[in-house]
């Protein structure tokens, strides 16, 4: 199931929009003035699919509704209760099927007088949890207990929201929330602890350990075949039908992907064999080792496949970009991004540069493509709010294209938001313009 269109009504009081979505192209671009709720639309979206219901309470809006390609929809809207010291946000959640009965639920956002937020949820119009953090909230004509979302929400709910994958990716994207936990020996109390770091150094460490886990997975599959080969290699009576030509032109494929790994830094140069790619005139002993050898390397470099994809796809698109400033990316499988310049300067003695080191611009492309490459999972819906920030016009230019090729590789659809015409191009059918009221 797909989203084929969102709209809403009443959104800050006053604007009505219908966005339907591209499925063919699969990019769908959002434009319009400051202020008409581009950002909220996407936050709206995001907010339902990944149960982040708080935000249904801090953007005013009337109804949201999200249509599916099997032509059901859920329609989201907000309504206003009185508890006494507590205002009381019910969202309501109807969904519409033409083919079954109709289905509603309820949560309920509160915020007491000290301003802090709990949560209930209401089924059937009967409250049954309501809870202020850790602590229960005893409310009147209300039956209260610890709010437990899993077992609370209707299994129609969870298989609606597991059905599609959303992920956005904000604006403000230069830094990362880390997570630490702390233990005091001395009190034998432990506490967790956020700070902000770069969001480039995390998701250098992030490659480095993928593209280790995937040398790893490397040397497993490695010592399985190579253990079994002789085996394998008395029990095949004879050689595939296949040409003297046919196995030299494999031997030569293999060697080709051996070297464009090596060049990525998925695999050492110690792993390049050397064997002869041309070898001489095989007889059928030798066509029959030679057959069972190559079908082992093609499971062996397989495991790599699909990030050595992405990280050339990144590697091509970052290059081609960063040659402006005169650096070159590359990757290690120890210290994933790695950053030099090509331009000998006589003020540094050296020619590499940190993540950090890189501009706000070229930081906030990377972080922006690497994301969409190794961060969302295929068949998602990726809503990107502001692709055009700290980006020089001449970037922009390129950024569809680079979109492009990066839906048809991971096998994403995009919906994005943006104030720039140079992301747009001549792709104007991919548009839908936010309007406001009629004067």
């Amino acid at each position: 199931m797909q989203i084929k269109q969102i709209s809403v009504t009443g959104l800050f009081g006053i604007f009505d929009h219908v966005i339907p979505l591209n499925m063919d192209d699969r990019i769908t671009i959002v434009h319009g003035p400051n202020g008409f709720g581009k950002t909220a639309m996407l936050r709206l979206l995001n907010g339902f699919f990944n149960s982040n219901y708080s935000v249904f309470q801090t953007i005013p809006f009337i109804n949201f509704n999200i249509l599916f390609d099997n032509d059901t929809y859920i329609k989201i809207s907000r309504s206003q209760t009185t508890v006494p010291s507590t205002k009381i946000e019910n969202i309501l959640f109807n969904f519409y099927d033409k083919n079954s009965d109709d289905k509603e639920y309820a949560t309920m956002l509160q915020r007491n007088i000290h301003g802090r937020n709990y949560r209930s949820t209401l089924s059937d119009n009967n409250v049954s949890k309501i809870r202020l953090g850790n602590r229960i909230m005893p409310q009147r004509n209300y039956q209260t207990s610890l709010f437990d979302k899993k077992t609370e929400e209707p299994d129609w709910l969870i298989e609606l929201k597991n059905s599609i994958r959303v992920r956005l990716i904000e604006s403000q994207r230069l830094l990362n929330d880390t997570h630490a936990y702390t233990y005091k020996r001395q009190s034998g109390v432990g506490f967790q602890s956020s700070s902000m770091l770069p969001t480039v150094s995390t998701y250098s460490n992030e490659i480095a350990q993928s593209m280790r886990n995937k040398f790893s997975e490397y040397g497993v599959v490695s010592q399985s075949l190579d253990r079994t080969f002789p085996t394998r290699l008395v029990e095949r009576q004879s050689s595939p039908n296949l040409t003297d030509e046919q196995l030299r032109s494999r031997l030569e494929q293999l060697e080709k992907i051996r070297a464009r790994l090596i060049e990525v830094g998925l695999l050492d140069k110690t792993e390049n064999t050397g064997f002869p790619v041309q070898p001489p005139e095989m007889d059928e002993s030798t066509k029959n080792i030679l057959s069972v050898y190559v079908d082992d390397v093609e499971k062996k470099l397989s495991v790599f496949n699909e990030v050595a994809n992405k990280i050339e796809l990144l590697r091509n698109i970052i290059n081609s970009k960063f040659a402006y400033s005169y650096k070159e990316m590359n990757f290690d499988k120890n210290k994933g991004f790695v950053f030099k310049t090509l331009y000998q300067s006589s003020i540094s003695d050296s020619d590499t540069l940190l993540p950090t080191d890189l501009s706000s611009g070229e930081q906030h492309e990377l972080v922006l493509l690497y994301e969409l490459l190794f961060k969302v999972e295929p068949k998602s819906l990726v809503l990107i709010d502001e692709p055009e920030l700290s980006l020089h016009v001449g970037w922009q230019v390129q950024f569809l294209k680079n979109l492009q090729d990066i839906v048809k590789l991971t096998d994403l659809d995009i919906l994005m938001a943006t104030h720039s015409p140079d992301i747009i191009q001549d792709r104007w059918d991919l548009t839908v313009e936010l309007k406001g009221m009629k004067k």
